[in-house]
């Protein structure tokens, strides 16, 4: 993933836990899923268009 290994990983949890807390890492973690979600739909609804152009 990335070239990370499991210790690169550790240290930027543990950087995301200083930051911004333990309580408010599920917020965190919904946020960015949603975000990806949307950001994949979009990329489908690209392509349709794309292909319907063709």
């Amino acid at each position: 993933m990335f070239g990370l290994g499991a210790s690169e990983l550790l240290i930027i949890l543990v950087i995301i836990v200083v930051i911004f807390g333990v309580g408010r890492l599920p917020e965190i973690g919904g946020a960015l899923g949603k975000g990806i979600k949307n950001f994949r739909r979009a990329a489908d609804s690209q392509e349709e268009i794309d292909d319907k152009k063709e």
